[in-house]
């Protein structure tokens, strides 16, 4: 239900160590899919992002397994580098969509870009960047 959700919010609002900062990005790791509600109701967030996992999604770390090459999140500064280097624009990058599970699991949001390295029997390395998309 969305009571989770609102707790989850309650907290990051109000941190329960004054110390803490109001934070703006949290994960809900959930056993059963969110009901629409909860899902509306985090679509609804503004100023804070809450990024929900299966638990069953959670059981192997998908960055570690053979066949996903590396991901690495760009800075804004290394992204513009990166346009300027190709004299390109956002737009005209390759995509990536935010409901990938690597895109997920790095947290990417619609206009980040990132690098991936694959290995290559022919080139030994091969570079390639991504910018993250929500549709296509």
């Amino acid at each position: 239900g969305v009571r989770p959700v609102r707790a989850l919010v309650d907290l990051m609002q109000k941190p329960l160590d004054a110390r803490i900062p109001k934070m703006t990005r949290g994960v809900m790791v959930v056993e059963n899919p969110l009901t629409a509600f909860s899902r509306r109701a985090i679509a609804e967030l503004t100023g804070m992002r809450i990024d929900t996992f299966l638990d069953n999604e959670l059981l192997v770390n998908i960055t570690d397994h053979v066949l996903v090459p590396k991901h690495e999140l760009l800075t804004t500064s290394e992204k513009a580098a990166v346009l300027t280097r190709y004299s390109i624009k956002e737009n005209q990058l390759p995509r990536i969509m935010a409901s990938d599970p690597v895109a997920r699991y790095l947290g990417l949001k619609k206009g980040d870009v990132v690098k991936i390295t694959r290995k290559s029997a022919t080139a030994g390395r091969y570079v390639t960047y991504r910018v993250c998309d929500t549709a296509m």
